[in-house]
């Protein structure tokens, strides 16, 4: 009775180390599961994934989730530089309306990219027809578009250009306006008139763009009107550093063009080894129409 007892002691015993064991494997496997599915999105596609080698030989077979792609902080730097050149930048991509392509055509050269291919053309009626010519999808997409004159037509075409973008799939869209049309017009002067500046910032919101680069907006204000993030560039660095490199005369005065412009002429001034500042006083008789005396 004893021997039968201790035996079967020994037997449940053994079914339960077995059963803890079964327990812990299945539980690591679904702890490495889920590890899995909660670890950051790669910012490589498969196909890029399937061309990073190690010592000539592909790394992870033809496991996508082997232990080589778990995505990690510090290892993102380590994925790109192991891909080929031809394969680097493969998901950023820039495209050019038709208000300024040499500009981006130098910011695409500058950034070691190809300028993606887009057809535009024009309607007999003057509709705007715009197509991307490769894939976007997935892709950082930037598109510039400076809003300059024909300000009406350069703003319509980056409108289609947003929305063509958006449903091909871009994973996100950012818009790059040198020069922001309709900026402006950021408050009510008079009664009865429009804030055509917040009315242009909605229309690229709802267009789809996720991001709008400015420069140099003509006032810090309009900034506001965005419901999006905007970065906002500034150009005085690039002046200075002109100015810097000439050799300026003692009687060098920087001169603001109105009282609005006060604060950039006076930043200018101090770094400009405290150059004297003048101020031109401005009164408007209307609508592209002013009087000047300088003070």
């Amino acid at each position: 009775m004893a021997a039968t007892a201790a035996a079967s002691r020994s037997s449940s015993l053994l079914l339960s180390r077995r059963h803890g064991a079964s327990l812990s494997s299945s539980s690591s496997a679904s702890r490495a599961g889920a590890s899995r599915l909660r670890a950051p999105r790669c910012v490589l596609g498969t196909a890029e994934q399937l061309r990073v080698v190690e010592a000539g030989k592909p790394v992870g077979g033809a496991d996508p989730w082997a232990a080589a792609w778990t995505p990690k902080t510090p290892a993102q730097e380590a994925r790109l530089a192991a891909l080929p050149q031809e394969a680097r930048d493969s998901r950023l991509k820039i495209f050019s309306g038709t208000a300024n392509r040499p500009l981006a055509q130098e910011i695409a050269s500058y950034l070691g990219v190809d300028l993606g291919k887009i057809l535009i053309k024009r309607f007999a009626d003057g509709e705007i027809y715009v197509q991307l010519q490769e894939s976007v999808r997935g892709c950082d997409v930037f598109l510039v578009q400076p809003t300059c004159s024909p300000v009406n037509e350069n703003l319509m075409e980056l409108f289609i250009m947003i929305d063509a973008c958006r449903r091909a799939s871009a994973r996100s869209i950012t818009v790059v306006i040198p020069y922001f049309g309709y900026a402006r017009a950021d408050r009510k002067a008079q009664g009865r008139e429009a804030i055509t500046a917040k009315l242009a910032a909605n229309l690229l919101t709802e267009a789809g763009s996720d991001r709008v680069i400015v420069c140099d907006m003509h006032s810090a204000q309009a900034l506001g009107y965005f419901d999006i993030p905007v970065d906002h560039i500034y150009g005085q660095p690039v002046i200075l550093d002109y100015l810097a490199s000439k050799t300026i005369s003692k009687d060098l005065v920087v001169v603001s063009p109105d009282v609005g412009g006060v604060v950039r002429a006076r930043a200018f001034a101090k770094k400009l080894s405290d150059a004297p500042l003048a101020i031109v006083d401005k009164r408007r008789q209307g609508h592209n129409l002013s009087e000047r005396s300088c003070t």
